[in-house]
């Protein structure tokens, strides 16, 4: 238990610090995508831009809106980064082992609960555009939830186990991203909208709802939204290489290797949101229910069909 323990903290403290970078590394990305120079000002080129933005925002003053209802409101951030962080767990090579053949499991109820936060975020706020944002994205969320649930289920009927740590043995030698491409697709699409990017950004849809469920929020509770939002970004990153690439790290070389393919689909984020304009929400909806969920079941089905011929 101890053991579990420190590894977790170690493991939350690593994601923290990855988040503080990776947003500095967001906006220094699309600084160059836009022709421009982005964060340089604070100490050598800008790196410790993050520190600098955390102690701003967390020594500022949480102003009170008239109309919130103020103990749910604050709690809802330190929830939504609770439940971030807790995610981070899976990476931790002893608590895959303790919890045996349930860690997908364990995923899929964790990313469900985080829905909670959102619109609790965007009710207690007591807004009408905090809570059309917040309504938007708990559709959205549990929209893609469905299809994020399908494709897991395809991984357990061709490794027949719902455990990562099978999963990453089963890949040492073969990938499954060329086993099953067009679910690797739909699961990265599906990951973009879980987290709310663009261009599936319609939770912070600025034009009509004023930056969404978090627009009574500032200093540490957007703070605190944020670094969830981060958080998860890169722990789907992570998610991703280890579904599809295998993410066996048996040596120093090959840690390198997986480290580089996160970096790798982490930078994919920004790239996408520096890219393409905002999608039509009504569009996200069709492209989910009358597209990826019919095309999963068929692809499911085949690939039972495929595993009961073969282990006759």
């Amino acid at each position: 238990m101890f053991v579990e323990l420190i590894s977790y903290i170690m493991s939350s403290v690593c994601a923290l610090l990855a988040v503080a970078f990776f947003t500095l590394l967001e906006r220094k990305g699309l600084s160059y995508f836009q022709l421009r120079k982005g964060p340089n000002k604070v100490g050598i080129m800008g790196l410790p831009q993050p520190l600098a933005d955390a102690i701003k925002l967390f020594s500022k003053e949480i102003v009170k809106p008239v109309m919130v209802n103020f103990l749910p409101f604050m709690i809802c951030p330190f929830m939504s980064l609770f439940l971030a962080l807790i995610l981070w767990m899976l990476y931790s090579n002893y608590y895959i082992c303790s919890i045996g053949g349930l860690s997908l499991i364990f995923f899929l109820c964790i990313s469900s609960l985080s829905v909670y936060s959102v619109m609790g975020a965007g009710w207690f706020s007591n807004s009408k555009y905090a809570l059309l944002g917040s309504v938007r994205a708990v559709a959205q969320s549990i929209s893609y939830e469905v299809s994020m649930s399908l494709i897991l289920m395809s991984c357990l009927v061709m490794m027949g186990s719902m455990s990562l740590f099978i999963l990453m043995k089963y890949q040492v030698y073969v990938w499954l991203v060329w086993i099953n491409f067009f679910m690797f697709m739909m699961w990265f699409v599906s990951c973009i909208a879980e987290t709310h990017r663009a261009p599936f950004d319609f939770v912070e849809g600025e034009s009509e709802l004023v930056s969404g469920f978090n627009v009574e929020y500032g200093s540490m509770g957007f703070a605190l939204l944020l670094m969830a939002e981060y958080s998860n970004i890169l722990f789907m990153s992570v998610l991703i290489i280890l579904l599809f690439f295998g993410g066996v790290m048996s040596n120093f070389i090959s840690g390198i290797f997986v480290s580089f393919f996160i970096c790798l689909v982490s930078w994919l984020f920004i790239w996408i949101r520096a890219s393409y304009p905002r999608y039509r929400y009504d569009l996200l909806m069709y492209l989910i229910w009358k597209s990826y969920l019919p095309s999963v079941l068929c692809i499911i089905m085949l690939m039972i069909m495929i595993v009961s011929f073969l282990n006759l």
